[in-house]
């Protein structure tokens, strides 16, 4: 399977699909999770076209794990908590929905977690995304 140029985050990368940004930088975004599985999940995405970490460039990997990085400990700070949960879905098979590479920081363990919910089940509140991301950014600052 290759690339699909037409994927919402190749869009998002194309100012074609709205956002709501956190972080950008040269090779990386970081947005909120339009669906997000509890208040904070947001994602890294690198500006090169890869589905999977396979066809992921060294360069780009190295500049997503630096935003990871920054951003993580923003999200920390923003919401209150010690840590954050890393995950990265590596294809549909094990439930990828978004058919380009990526990260989600989730604030603190999902272990311990109440009230979160599945994966990519729910649109979350446009302006409870946007308070969260302005929170975040204050600590990018």
């Amino acid at each position: 399977m290759s690339y699909d140029n037409n994927n919402i985050f190749a869009k998002i990368l194309r100012d074609e699909a709205p956002c709501i940004t956190v972080y950008e930088d040269d090779k990386t975004l970081a947005f909120m999770d339009i669906m997000p599985q509890m208040p904070g999940h947001t994602l890294v995405i690198p500006k090169e076209a890869a589905m999977t970490v396979h066809e992921l460039s060294d360069e780009a990997s190295l500049a997503c794990m630096k935003t990871v990085q920054k951003v993580g400990k923003a999200v920390e700070q923003a919401m209150g908590v010690t840590g954050f949960t890393l995950f990265q879905l590596n294809g549909a098979e094990v439930g990828q929905t978004v058919p380009h590479f990526h990260f989600h920081i989730l604030p603190g363990s999902i272990l311990n977690a109440t009230g979160i919910k599945g994966h990519a089940v729910e649109m979350g509140d446009q302006q409870e995304l946007t308070t969260i991301a302005d929170k975040i950014k204050r600590f990018l600052a």
